[in-house]
């Protein structure tokens, strides 16, 4: 077993820039889409994406908070070991202008043309309880506590 903290997590993270948003459709279907994380790599178990008001994404997470993100690094060049990491975590809506600059990249701009001003824009904040990672052959585990993000780190299974 890996014995990974959520600091080495984040510096695995430094290249992976697109994860799978899952969450539950109000009928019970699981849904899946790409968001990317705009290159916010310092990962504290903390992640913010940016969508519409309008989407499926917020209409279920409206309904059941509880989502997963699932993560791939690149592998295979120049005998890479393959990454993968996947996080369990409760998501929450954001309609803050403030919130929205604090993770705003010029990136977005290609999606929401009118900024942090885009009608119905919403960010959605995933707060980790757990995850799961693998690192080559290895595998590890982190669970996280509800509390300030720096003192969330509260167990990695070995």
């Amino acid at each position: 077993m890996a014995d990974l903290k959520l600091s080495d997590i984040s510096e695995k993270m430094r290249d992976i820039d697109f994860t799978m948003l899952s969450t539950r459709t109000s009928d019970g279907a699981i849904a899946a889409r790409p968001m990317s994380n705009n290159r916010q790599v310092d990962y504290d178990g903390d992640s913010y994406f940016f969508t519409c008001d309008d989407t499926g994404t917020v209409k279920d997470i409206s309904s059941d908070p509880n989502v997963g993100l699932g993560f791939q690094a690149k592998s295979g060049l120049l005998n890479m070991k393959p990454f993968f990491i996947a996080v369990e975590g409760k998501a929450e809506l954001i309609k803050d202008k403030g919130q929205f600059a604090e993770h705003w990249t010029k990136d977005l701009d290609a999606w929401f043309k009118e900024g942090i001003d885009t009608p119905g824009l919403t960010m959605v904040k995933v707060r980790a309880t757990r995850i799961h990672y693998w690192d080559g052959y290895d595998e590890g585990e982190i669970k996280l506590a509800k509390g300030a993000a720096n003192d969330r780190e509260t167990e990695a299974a070995r």
